[in-house]
């Protein structure tokens, strides 16, 4: 059986109209084999949470530029869990300053990753933290009761 591709939706929150980081980490995550969707900008947390939830991702990556992600991450995060996707990933890229990132992660940001990030260190944090996530999920699993052992 073959291996389902990590499915990823990158998502511009607010009103920052600065895409080309977003769709440079995109591009490259499709081009290491990853399934992308681009929802492009100016996306509120609701559009956002509704995407995820449509195209059943593993990972959700905000880019935000704005200065805003105080107010619009930690909501995206919210939606995301009320909908019952407390699985999904949550990452963060653009310019967070050093004093936000404890505050993001303790709203269930997973990452935050920081100006000149390479593509290949998102890609493979990605890959660690989804394989990571299956394992811990698989262990938790009770054992099938309609096996006999």
């Amino acid at each position: 059986m073959a291996e389902e591709k990590i499915r990823v939706l990158i998502a511009k929150p607010g009103l920052d109209g600065h895409d080309r980081g977003a769709k440079v980490v995109a591009r490259a995550l499709r081009d290491a084999g990853f399934e992308v969707i681009y929802t492009g900008i100016r996306q509120t947390p609701q559009m956002i949470a509704e995407a995820a939830l449509q195209e059943d991702v593993d990972v959700v990556g905000l880019s935000i530029l704005s200065g805003a992600h105080m107010a619009l991450i930690p909501k995206v995060v919210e939606l995301l869990r009320a909908q019952g996707q407390e699985d999904v990933l949550v990452l963060v890229g653009g310019i967070i300053p050093d004093e936000d990132v404890a505050k993001l992660r303790a709203a269930g940001v997973h990452r935050v990753f920081g100006p000149g990030t390479s593509t290949r260190e998102i890609a493979a944090y990605i890959r660690r933290a989804v394989a990571e996530r299956e394992q811990a999920s698989h262990a938790q699993q009770p054992d099938d009761p309609g096996q006999e052992g």
